[in-house]
């Protein structure tokens, strides 16, 4: 029986790494840091997972010289880029992707418990859901965040806490992620994971996924099936993936 969805963040809920980048950029700037990261050099840090090991990466691999003075200021830079990223998210610019909303809404009106398992920073995650759902109307029953975990994705701990704290067993749940490190990482927790290619992911193999799509499709505008389990009309709904469900665990 299917009794909760989990859903990664970044990339997954929302395009949110074009917005965590322009932070970034804001931050070094803000800071007297002659540092810029491009779409592209963006794209292969995201191969690190989580902002703060992405930044110590970043430091540790291209100004190894000046790690020593740099090392003490990461904290600095990543509460300015949070702080940064908070507010351009407010500023409205950004959106849930298409599709997340609607099934969301449909999981709420079934009684299907809804889960958050990212690696993104609480702040973050708390942002984007109170710009993206009305006051007092969280839909999420549990939040799991990369700062609380012991390890990062494609580490399982951040599904493994969620997955406590739903109450529920990994067979009886499914994973939406947009990366091969999430995808990993929510397998490796017993997870199925279907998973929706983002603008940063698209070089990821998304090996693993039961099934693959451009996004969970709007009626009149269906996804772009990739791999896998095909949606019935280009549209991953309740109804749709309770079937699936069903049949796979039958």
């Amino acid at each position: 029986m299917l009794r909760a969805l989990i859903f990664d963040v970044d990339g997954t809920l929302a395009e949110t790494e074009d917005l965590h980048r322009q932070a970034f950029n804001g931050a070094f700037a803000g800071l007297g840091l002659d540092w810029s990261w491009s779409p592209a050099r963006y794209a292969d840090l995201l191969t690190v997972m989580g902002g703060k090991e992405r930044l110590r990466h970043y430091v540790e691999t291209e100004h190894g010289a000046e790690i020593e003075t740099l090392r003490p200021r990461l904290g600095e830079i990543h509460d300015l880029k949070t702080r940064l990223y908070g507010d351009l998210v407010e500023g409205g610019g950004l959106t849930l992707r298409p599709g997340v909303a609607r099934l969301i809404a449909e999981a709420r009106s079934a009684g299907i418990k809804l889960g958050v398992a990212s690696t993104t920073s609480r702040p973050n995650v708390d942002t984007l859901l109170r710009v993206n759902f009305p006051e007092g109307d969280l839909p999420f029953d549990v939040i799991a965040c990369g700062d609380e975990a012991a390890r990062k994705k494609p580490a399982p701990d951040v599904f493994d806490i969620a997955l406590e704290r739903l109450a529920v067993a990994p067979s009886e749940a499914v994973a939406f992620e947009d990366s091969g490190p999430g995808i990993r990482s929510a397998l490796d927790a017993g997870l199925p994971v279907l998973a929706t290619r983002s603008r940063y992911t698209e070089s990821h193999r998304l090996d693993g996924a039961f099934s693959a799509v451009s996004d969970l499709g709007e009626p009149g505008a269906p996804h772009r099936h990739l791999a896998g389990h095909a949606w019935p009309g280009g549209i991953v709904t309740l109804d749709a993936l309770r079937a699936w469900h069903a049949r796979g665990t039958a």
